[in-house]
C-alpha cells in the first residue's frame, strides 16, 4: 500500500511537471504566433550596418528594390551580386552595361524624389559628397531605407561591397569580391613597396587647372605605386592651382584623367615646359578615370596603369643617368 502511494505521488509530481513544460512551451508558442514579426526583429539585428556618416542603417528583411545614386554605387551593386534588384540609377551609370538600361532618377547634385517614391524601393544608396544633403534628408523623413556610401580609402572598398552585400541578401559574394579585392590591392602594394619614390602631379582639368590632395583615394593609389602627390599637403581635396606652382614642384610624372582612354590634348601642353622633370622623362601619362576615380573593384584597373607608368619614369631616369655617367 505505502509503495502504491508513494508510486502515486510520483506520478503525480512527473504529471505536474509535465503540464508545466507544456504551459511554458506552449506559452513561447503562443507567443510567437500572436506576434508574427517576433522573428524578424530577431532579424533586423542581423541586416544591420554603420553607413560612411556613422549612422546605423537596419532593414526588416533583405532588400529587394534597390536605387543607387551614383555610377560607383551602381557598380558595387552588381559587383556584390545584386545587380537583379536594382530598379533606379543615377546619370553616368554605365557599367555594367545592364546599368543603362534602368531609369535614371537622379543626376549630378540632382535628385528626383518623385521618380524614386513611384518606384517604391526599401533600400536608398546614396553619395555622402556628391548627393544634395537637403534631398538625402527628404528622403529619410519620408520613410525612406538610405545608405549613405563614401569610401574615403582604398580597405573602404572593401567594406562598402560587404555593407551593401548584406543589406541586399547577398553577403557571401559580397564577402568573395571584397576578398579578392584586397588580395589583389595587397599584391600590387608589396611589388611596389620598396619601389624609388616617383615625384607625381594629377590632373584632373586643364580650365581650371586642378589637382587632387591627400586625402582623395587617387593619392593613395598613387602613394601604393611609390609615388608622391605633390599637392597631398593642401586643404581642399580638390584644390585649383597655377602653372608656377606645378613648375616650382617639378613632378617626374604628370598623370591626367582623360575622357575613357583617349589622351585629352592638353596634356601635351606641358611640352612647352621643356625644364619640367616630367616632360624630359617622358612622363605624361593619361588613365581612364572610371578605372581611378570610381570606387569600385576597377580601380585595381587605374592602379596597375599608374604603377606601370611610374615604373616607365623610373627605367627612364636611370637609362638617362647611366648615360650621362659614360
Amino acid at each position: 500500500m505505502i509503495k502504491q502511494v508513494l508510486l502515486s505521488v510520483n506520478d503525480l509530481t512527473c504529471a505536474r511537471v509535465l503540464v508545466f513544460i507544456v504551459f511554458v512551451l506552449g506559452s513561447l508558442v503562443s507567443g510567437c504566433s500572436d506576434n508574427p514579426n517576433a522573428l524578424n526583429k530577431i532579424e533586423v539585428q542581423d541586416i544591420a550596418v554603420t553607413d560612411s556618416s556613422g549612422q546605423l542603417v537596419t532593414l526588416d528583411q533583405p532588400a529587394q528594390r534597390i536605387v543607387a545614386l551614383a555610377p560607383h554605387a551602381v557598380e558595387n551593386v552588381f559587383a556584390v551580386g545584386a545587380g537583379d534588384k536594382l530598379i533606379g540609377v543615377s546619370e553616368y551609370s554605365d557599367y555594367p552595361e545592364q546599368a543603362t538600361r534602368l531609369p535614371v532618377v537622379s543626376g549630378f547634385n540632382s535628385i528626383n524624389i518623385e521618380a524614386i517614391l513611384d518606384l517604391n524601393p526599401d533600400l536608398v544608396i546614396a553619395w555622402e559628397s556628391g548627393n544634395s544633403p537637403s534631398a538625402i534628408d527628404r528622403l529619410k523623413e519620408l520613410g525612406l531605407s538610405v545608405y549613405l556610401d563614401q569610401p574615403k580609402s582604398l580597405s573602404d572598398i572593401a567594406q562598402s561591397m560587404r555593407n551593401i552585400g548584406k543589406l541586399a541578401g547577398t553577403l557571401e559574394q559580397a564577402n568573395k569580391t571584397a576578398q579578392e579585392f584586397e588580395l589583389n590591392l595587397e599584391g600590387l602594394r608589396n611589388a611596389h613597396a620598396t619601389k624609388e619614390q616617383v615625384l607625381v602631379f594629377y590632373q584632373v582639368w586643364n580650365s581650371p587647372l586642378q589637382t587632387i590632395n591627400g586625402d582623395h583615394i587617387i593619392s593613395s593609389a598613387i602613394e601604393l605605386c611609390g609615388g608622391s602627390n605633390i599637392y597631398a599637403g593642401e586643404y581642399a581635396v580638390a584644390p585649383v592651382v597655377s602653372i608656377e606652382s606645378v613648375l616650382q614642384r617639378n613632378p617626374q610624372a604628370i598623370i591626367a584623367s582623360g575622357v575613357g582612354d583617349n589622351r585629352p590634348e592638353w596634356l601635351d601642353d606641358w611640352l612647352d615646359w621643356p625644364e619640367l622633370a616630367a616632360t624630359q622623362n617622358n612622363g605624361l601619362f593619361v588613365v581612364n578615370p572610371d578605372h581611378i576615380q570610381r570606387h569600385t573593384t576597377r580601380i585595381l584597373f587605374g592602379i596597375s596603369k599608374i604603377c606601370s607608368q611610374l615604373e616607365q619614369v623610373r627605367a627612364f631616369s636611370l637609362a638617362k643617368n647611366n648615360k650621362d655617367t659614360r
